[in-house]
């Protein structure tokens, strides 16, 4: 009889992996996913056809809600513990920072560039086939959502090495100054009403979350006590910022608020993720025992083997559905008024199509995140920085300016990043090269992607 391949899954997984890790990656992906599916509301009914959070700008009911979807910081936090695995086994063994820093770079900037290209080439044709601008700027601003984070998260992987020296030499320290760090920059940037002086945030804010993974894999965070005590200081800081200070309840981004929790990110978003982490430690074990079930873990292990590709594309498959339904369907399933019922009862349909959608766009560029084996001696330490800062840079500025402006085209930002990482050799360009990716192969990679492999051993890649 041949096993199942959730069992020759389970199998396979060493006895050392830290299965919760990958478990809170993949369900923090998938609130992500059907989440942005949900609150971005699209309709014919009005002038504007996306609107980019209208659930939340409509229907204040749904603003606490956003303290358990606004999981940005379970990102970092999961993270935090991978990366501190990945370069201490890279430590270990003698790699240098500009081997492990171009390894990283290759998971997280590879199966962006299919996305980066492809919306530059759809641009550029649907302006040529009179497409308005204006239409196009919002439509990629919308679909694009996801590189925002992803840049704030390249940035934090690159300095994870320096980070882990403070964390080994201060400890708990290092995540207080952090905070403390994050407060002055948010009173300083809210106090003169400007939100670029508090872009700092994205490095002091995701960097201290990022520091309490360290403390999870360090046992730090070990014992009841400890989690529940995260976890209040975590509510009790949020509420009283929330109620006492300029910071709205809304964890993700209202339109024309004076003050966003994550645009730029707030100190608030760093207690949010304390009582976030604080409440997942506590159901640690219990999870631990659940995914020891073959089958759950098989599910954990698929969703992470292409949990990239499912983050970058999600969004641009609704695009491409409302696009198919208002060019060959007269704007069909478009036309219910947000918040309404008819609207609520159509949403399970809706998430359906654009799940099967994204299945299948994931089928086609999901390799791009099994590189193959990369061998070359270490790059000078200033070639994968140079990568990184072309990376960031532009995936920030397209964030602001979009994709399309008055002038058309604005090739330039969303390019960048894909001429940084070939011209400083993040991407290796052979002929002949392997990307794919067996069945056994997969389990050792699962979380390679937005995080490195959770494993106690080694599991340096490149």
């Amino acid at each position: 009889m041949t096993t199942p391949a959730w069992q020759r899954v389970a199998d396979a997984t060493p006895a050392t992996r830290n299965r919760v890790v990958d478990f809170l990656r993949a369900a923090a992906i998938v609130v992500v996913v059907f989440g942005h599916w949900t609150i971005v509301a699209v309709s014919v009914s009005h002038g504007e056809l996306f609107s980019a959070h209208a659930l939340l700008d409509t229907a204040s009911w749904t603003h606490p809600i956003t303290w358990f979807a606004q999981v940005m910081p379970v990102f970092f936090f999961v993270g935090g513990y991978s990366n501190a695995l990945s370069w201490r086994s890279a430590r270990a063994k003698g790699l240098p920072y500009s081997s492990w820093l171009r390894a990283r770079l290759r998971r997280l900037g590879l199966p962006l560039i299919p996305l980066l290209i492809t919306w530059t080439i759809a641009a550029s044709v649907a302006l040529a086939l009179g497409v308005p601008a204006d239409t196009l700027r919002h439509a990629s601003q919308v679909a694009l959502i996801p590189t925002w984070f992803l840049a704030a998260y390249v940035l934090v992987v690159a300095v994870a090495p320096f980070c882990l020296v403070l964390w080994e030499r201060f400890g708990m320290l290092s995540v207080a100054v952090g905070l403390a760090l994050g407060g002055l920059v948010d009173l300083i940037s809210i106090s003169v009403g400007n939100i670029y002086l508090g872009y700092p945030n994205y490095l002091l804010v995701w960097a201290s979350v990022h520091q309490l993974g360290y403390a999870w894999l360090d046992g730090r965070l070990a014992g009841r006590a400890r989690r529940l005590a995260l976890f209040c200081v975590g509510l009790a800081g949020l509420s009283l910022l929330v109620g006492f200070g300029p910071y709205p309840v809304s964890m993700i981004g209202l339109e024309g608020a004076a003050v966003n929790n994550s645009a730029p990110t707030r100190i608030t978003m760093a207690f949010l993720g304390m009582a976030q982490i604080g409440l997942v430690l506590l159901a640690e074990d219990r999870l631990a025992r659940w995914l020891q079930r073959p089958r759950v873990w098989y599910a954990v292990v698929v969703v992470n083997l292409r949990i990239m590709s499912w983050y970058l594309w999600h969004l641009t498959a609704m695009v491409a559905v409302v696009g198919v339904s208002l060019l060959l369907l007269g704007g069909f399933g478009l036309h219910y008024e947000p918040m309404s019922g008819a609207w609520w009862a159509t949403r399970p349909v809706w998430l359906a199509v654009l799940a099967t959608v994204t299945f299948g766009i994931v089928t086609l560029v999901g390799r791009f995140e099994s590189p193959a084996p990369d061998h070359r001696p270490a790059p000078a330490t200033w070639r994968p920085v140079a990568a990184t800062v072309c990376l960031c840079a532009g995936l920030a500025v397209m964030a602001s300016v979009g994709i399309v402006n008055a002038n058309g085209v604005t090739w330039v930002w969303p390019l960048l990043p894909v001429l940084g990482m070939v011209a400083f050799g993040v991407v290796q360009l052979p002929a002949g090269r392997k990307s794919g990716a067996s069945a056994s192969q997969g389990v050792g990679d699962v979380g390679g992607t937005l995080a490195e492999p959770s494993q106690h051993v080694g599991d340096h890649r490149q």
